[in-house]
């Protein structure tokens, strides 16, 4: 089991990861009809939605005490398979 700081560090890493993909995405909508476009700004806004969310939730454990760190790393969890699945999502549905 790894320790919280590398624990946080991996979620750091997952997010700047996640937060280039969603840039690409963005980029690529600007190449594309108008009505994909807006397709494509919605689902972006959603993935910002749950990136933020997710930070959010990793910023929290960040500030836990030690001991309920592990406690808390479900939701943490739950946020990050959130994010994922999210940008899975969009990229198949905008190949």
């Amino acid at each position: 089991m790894s320790t919280k700081d590398e624990y946080i560090r991996k979620m750091h890493s997952r997010l700047d990861q996640w937060s280039n993909e969603i840039d690409a995405l963005a980029a690529k909508a600007d190449q594309v009809g108008a009505k994909t476009r807006a397709e494509y700004h919605e689902q972006i806004e959603i993935l910002h939605g749950k990136r933020d969310h997710a930070k959010k939730k990793m910023e929290e454990l960040q500030q836990s005490a030690a001991g309920a760190w592990e406690d808390m790393k479900a939701g943490v969890e739950m946020a990050w398979d959130a994010v994922g699945e999210a940008l899975a999502s969009v990229r198949s549905r905008f190949k």
